[in-house]
């Protein structure tokens, strides 16, 4: 399962439009917050949902906080950071995602790309699509591989 995994737009829908032209074969989007209307314009996208989490920036938006999904037989813990204060360090989001059961624990709000695992536990950061940084979550058989990416 190939999951593409943005953050932190932030207006920027050049940016997604390239990385939309130039990523394939996904069958999952996850947005983590802060540019929740500059994804609407590319979907419905036949056959790819699209998974979206309220950041600290989508002003009136009905969306969640965070979420928790079910993918490729891993349990996902998707939100933005900042109700977990991540930019003073990541140890609560660990934490909510313990408590989750989660095996993969997915934030942005640092616009910093991280890729870490702590005892069976996945934290990712996609880092910012503004800045140019976006990420790839591959679920396969033996595990989870985490694909940094850049738009330019």
């Amino acid at each position: 399962m190939k999951i593409l995994v943005l953050s932190d737009t932030h207006g920027d829908v050049w940016s997604l439009r390239e990385i939309f032209s130039r990523e394939r074969g996904y069958s999952l989007v996850i947005h983590l917050g802060d540019g929740e209307r500059d994804v609407a314009p590319f979907f419905p996208m036949p056959g790819v949902p699209l998974l979206q989490v309220r950041g600290n920036c989508d002003f009136y938006s009905d969306l969640p906080t965070e979420i928790c999904a079910e993918e490729g037989g891993k349990r996902i813990f998707c939100t933005h950071g900042h109700m977990q204060n991540v930019k003073y360090g990541d140890s609560m989001l660990r934490r909510v995602a313990r408590d989750k059961k989660a095996d993969i624990a997915l934030y942005g709000h640092t616009h910093v790309p991280v890729q870490e695992y702590d005892d069976g536990l996945y934290v990712c950061n996609p880092g910012s699509v503004h800045s140019g940084d976006y990420a790839v979550l591959e679920i396969v058989p033996q595990g989870v591989m985490w694909l940094p990416k850049k738009v330019f």
